[in-house]
């Protein structure tokens, strides 16, 4: 580790010296290459030499107690080693995730797909309540929520909504939600106060551009119809809503949201390409190792992960066991102690998988 370590180091200190080369400022495509480059390594670098510093004081600090004649001092220096070493033992751990590989997702942006599962009108409300927990949590980060299509239910709840979320980091955040979430709670139509259990799905996938999924023209087939639903005049008489089907794996996405046809299948390919994307890559996990599926258990959306209990204002997320008594507060977006647990769990795991495997 410590020999990659080193080199990751003379990398930074040779790309730092190109960026204040004179013949790099006036190439700005190579400019921000390199930048980019700089600013990837930046925090390896920055907490190895973090480590060689309190490697640099543990050693200084045994050799004072091997001097040291004061009792004073001595148990000052005797402390003074076991928080360094604590600290020691802190950053290299920090090190080996930074050095895990990264997903290269994780900078892209994310369609969220939200289903009503079991629990009839139950389900679509509470599907509705958590498309607003993710509205809520994407304004904290100052991230951009556009709809692509929804289907709504006839006691206003959603049925389906699709969305996507553009912003920085958006799928290393999101990407741990997907599966079921369960809602336990009396619904507004129960005369007897029993409390029901419903169910919706969550899909986040990572936006595919075109460099990503390559979509052919022939292996498509769009039929337009007329929307239905809330629209005012055109509903029903113009062709504007868009299907579209990729014939070779009969994957069908729809949208009616906009009036122009032009901006459905526009709205339409941008969820087509998540979509087979995430077939792709399936499909290479499948090939490679089944056992590295673990995202999400075995990577069947059917999992339960998360159960919202409001007669009790518990959240808990049954991957990792942790449970909050603020319900409230996370249905109003306020999601980072999930967010944050979650992403250290992984990270546990992957780390622990590298051991096993090195």
């Amino acid at each position: 580790m410590f020999d990659r370590l080193d080199q990751i180091e003379a990398r930074f200190q040779e790309l730092n010296q190109a960026l204040s080369a004179p013949e790099l400022a006036n190439d700005s495509a190579n400019y921000q290459k390199t930048a980019k480059a700089q600013g990837e390594l930046a925090p390896v670098v920055e907490k190895y030499r973090e480590y060689k510093q309190l490697q640099h004081g543990i050693t200084d600090s045994r050799a004072m107690i091997a001097q040291e004649t004061d009792p004073d001092m001595l148990a000052y220096a005797q402390e003074e080693l076991q928080s360094l070493e604590q600290q020691l033992t802190t950053v290299e751990e920090e090190i080996k995730v930074l050095l895990l590989p990264k997903d290269p997702n994780d900078e892209k942006n994310s369609v969220l797909e939200i289903r009503a599962g079991t629990g009839g009108d139950e389900a679509t409300l509470f599907a509705a309540e958590v498309f607003r927990m993710y509205m809520r949590y994407a304004e904290s980060r100052h991230w951009k929520v556009e709809v692509l299509s929804s289907s709504e239910s006839s006691v206003g709840g959603l049925k389906e909504i699709i969305a996507i979320i553009e912003g920085k980091r958006v799928y290393s955040q999101l990407k741990y939600e997907s599966g079921v979430h369960r809602v336990q709670r009396v619904p507004d139509t129960e005369t007897q106060g029993r409390v029901h259990t419903s169910a919706i799905t969550v899909a986040v996938l990572p936006e595919a551009e075109d460099v990503d999924i390559r979509i052919e023209a022939k292996d498509i087939r769009i039929d337009t119809f007329c929307s239905s639903g809330p629209g005012g005049q055109s509903v029903n008489t113009t062709y504007s809503a868009v299907r579209i089907t990729h014939l070779p794996t009969m994957t069908v996405v729809s949208c009616q949201d906009e009036k122009s046809q032009i901006k459905n299948r526009e709205k339409g390919m941008r969820v087509l390409r998540p979509r087979l994307y995430e077939l792709e890559q399936s499909k290479q996990q499948e090939a490679l190792a089944k056992e590295r599926r673990s995202q999400v258990g075995s990577g069947d959306r059917s999992e339960k992960i998360r159960t919202y209990n409001f007669p009790q204002n518990r959240v808990s997320d049954h991957r990792i066991g942790l449970t909050v008594h603020q319900l409230d507060q996370v249905m109003e977006g306020k999601l980072q102690p999930f967010v944050d647990a979650l992403i250290t769990h992984f990270q546990s795991e992957k780390l622990k998988a590298d051991t096993v495997n090195a």
